[in-house]
C-alpha cells in the first residue's frame, strides 16, 4: 500500500475514483426502460428508479465540487460540463433536468463526464489541499448518521438530536468521501431495485459508507 503523505496526490488517497464509473455501469447495462422505471411504494428506497437513482448519481458530484467547492477547484470556470442549470439547478429533485436527460444513454454519459471531474480534481489537488480547505454545508437531519461514516473532515455543531437538523463544516477531502459514499449507497439501492424485479446483480458493492451504519435501513424485497 501506498503511504500517503500531504505532498501526495489526492486520486493517491482515493483511487476508488477511478474504477467507480466502471462499477456502476457493469450493474445497469442492459437494461430496458421497464426495468429502469420501475418503483414501488414498499420501501423507501424504492421511491426513486434505477434512472432516477443514476440521474442523482451523476448531479450530486458537480453540485458539490461545482456549485459549492467551484472557487477552489475550478476558480476559472474551466470544469468542462458546459450549462449547469439542468445538471447542479435543475427542476427535479436533486437530479440531472429530466426533461433534457431522459435517456439512459444521457444519463450514464454525463455521470461519466462527473466521475471524469471528480478524476481530474483528484489528479491536481495533494492532499495536503484537501484536508486543509473546508467550507459549511447545508444542515440537514441526515448529517448527525452520516458523520459517523467519516474519520475526520465533518465537523457537527451543537447537540442535536436524531432528527434535528446538523448543520457543520466539511474539508474538500470529506466531500470526496461524501460523494464516494452516496455513489455506492444508491448503486445498493440500485441493486435492491433489481431484486425487487427479480433481477441479477452483477458486482459486489464495496463495504464502505453511509449503508453500513447501524441505523441505516437495510430492508431487502421478500
Amino acid at each position: 500500500m501506498t503511504e500517503i503523505s500531504n505532498n501526495s496526490l489526492g486520486i493517491e488517497l482515493f483511487p476508488e475514483f477511478k474504477t467507480l464509473y466502471a462499477l456502476i455501469s457493469s450493474e445497469v447495462n442492459g437494461l430496458d426502460d421497464a426495468q429502469l422505471d420501475f418503483t414501488s411504494d414498499k420501501w423507501g428506497w424504492s421511491e426513486w428508479s434505477i434512472r432516477m437513482q443514476l440521474s442523482h448519481m451523476a448531479s450530486l458530484i458537480p453540485r458539490w465540487l461545482v456549485a459549492r467547492w467551484g472557487q477552489e477547484t475550478f476558480p476559472d470556470g474551466n470544469h468542462g460540463l458546459g450549462n449547469l442549470t439542468p445538471i447542479v439547478d435543475s427542476p427535479s429533485d436533486r437530479r440531472l433536468d429530466d426533461e433534457v436527460f431522459r435517456d439512459i444513454a444521457d444519463i450514464m454519459n454525463m455521470l461519466n463526464k462527473c466521475i471524469g471531474v471528480a478524476n481530474r480534481v483528484l489528479s491536481e489537488k495533494p492532499v495536503k489541499v484537501l484536508r486543509e480547505r473546508s467550507i459549511r454545508r447545508d444542515p440537514t437531519p441526515q448529517w448527525l448518521s452520516m458523520s459517523r461514516a467519516h474519520p475526520r473532515g465533518v465537523t457537527i455543531e451543537g447537540t442535536p438530536q436524531k432528527g434535528e437538523m446538523a448543520a457543520g463544516t466539511m474539508s474538500l477531502e470529506a466531500t470526496f468521501r461524501h460523494i464516494y459514499f452516496e455513489e455506492i449507497t444508491h448503486l445498493y439501492n440500485i441493486q435492491r431495485l433489481k431484486k425487487a424485479q427479480g433481477l441479477q446483480s452483477f458486482v459486489d458493492i464495496p463495504k464502505v459508507g453511509y449503508w453500513t451504519l447501524d441505523d441505516w435501513d437495510r430492508s431487502e424485497p421478500n
